[in-house]
């Protein structure tokens, strides 16, 4: 597998995400400042500079023509992706978590934490308004506990707004009333990450639990559950074959006293279905925070808390491999029916 190790932040990675069509890289660390990296050879096309606090979050559009980020600096920014200038800002009462465009890219959503009095909230905008016309509170639990969000998703057809929280709970919100419209404990700590495949059927967790799940998007309905021996920072689905990646590693507090071979911060690869591990990419010294597979299925890029991103190409015998089980015949093979021997 040859990586391309790409060198452009000065502290650790919090996101990597690819464009819909998979020619562009989107990285946010905590140096404040996003980048963007062609995928195909990993050349460096720009950064966005106007933050100034570490970057949780972004998101690109259907089209690649804006950038959407989320920053502890209480405020989301809309970014023209050719100029790389800022268009607006979007002013939050707390650091904004996360951000995620609505299909249709007219309206997107954000998460920010609680900050002093003010609890932590759910924001709906339309991209030409830098007032939301929807806000959503979240108060303490009945244990009087903060409960703050981690991840927001739209559902398909802007449906649902979908979001994560550290307690281990997914929440489904209308965005239009703002009601909670459905509850369920995916995990016992807190969600740290969590992603959709393309058509949005299907959404995988990445919990400090040392697990990782998969779920029905329509029902919430529980499906897989990937185990692990370390805390899952990010997990991804593949769009071309059935299998799912894992990233993690060791706490980055403790990882000064361990070597990289005991800290396990490489990326492990499980099989959807049968939920078996089958291999693993090393290379980063510290935890992997962040993980994305490009569309197309030939590469996946991977950001960790030693500040680097690690661009891997497949090797022709994984794009070839074929499925254990396949569902269909390979030409020159017979359909054999069982009831038929």
């Amino acid at each position: 597998m040859r990586p391309i190790l790409l060198k452009g932040h000065e502290r650790s990675i919090t996101c990597v995400k690819f464009n819909y069509d998979g020619d562009l890289l989107f990285t946010a660390s905590k140096d404040h400042t996003p980048s963007v990296w062609r995928s195909e050879d990993g050349d460096r096309l720009g950064t966005f500079n106007g933050h100034k606090g570490t970057v949780w979050d972004l998101d690109c559009n259907r089209f690649s023509t804006h950038l959407l980020t989320a920053s502890a600096d209480a405020s989301a920014k809309l970014w023209s992706c050719k100029t790389g200038e800022c268009e607006r800002t979007y002013v939050h009462r707390g650091p904004v978590r996360g951000v995620a465009w609505a299909d249709g890219s007219k309206m997107f959503a954000t998460i920010s934490d609680h900050f002093v009095e003010h609890n932590a909230k759910i924001c709906v905008y339309d991209v030409d308004s830098e007032t939301p016309k929807v806000e959503i509170d979240l108060p303490k639990d009945n244990s009087n506990k903060r409960v703050n969000p981690t991840n927001i998703v739209w559902l398909a057809l802007n449906e649902y707004i979908l979001v994560t929280f550290d307690n281990g709970a997914i929440r489904l919100y209308d965005p239009t009333t703002g009601n909670e419209e459905d509850e369920i404990t995916a995990h016992e700590k807190k969600i740290i990450r969590v992603s959709f495949n393309r058509d949005k059927t299907l959404f995988i967790t990445a919990s400090a639990d040392f697990t990782s799940k998969l779920f029905d998007a329509v029902d919430l309905k529980h499906h897989k559950t990937y185990k692990t021996d370390r805390p899952v920072n990010d997990a991804v689905i593949s769009e071309t074959k059935d299998h799912i990646l894992l990233g993690g590693g060791q706490e980055a507090m403790s990882v000064t006293t361990t070597s990289g071979k005991v800290g396990k911060f490489e990326t492990r690869f499980f099989h959807l279905v049968y939920e078996e591990e089958f291999g693993t990419v090393k290379g980063h010294f510290g935890p992997i925070n962040a993980l994305d597979i490009n569309p197309n299925g030939l590469s996946f890029a991977s950001g960790a808390e030693d500040g680097y991103i690690r661009l891997h190409f497949f090797d022709k015998s994984y794009v070839d491999m074929k499925d254990p089980v396949p569902e269909e015949p390979i030409e020159g093979e017979v359909d054999v029916n069982p009831a038929e021997q």
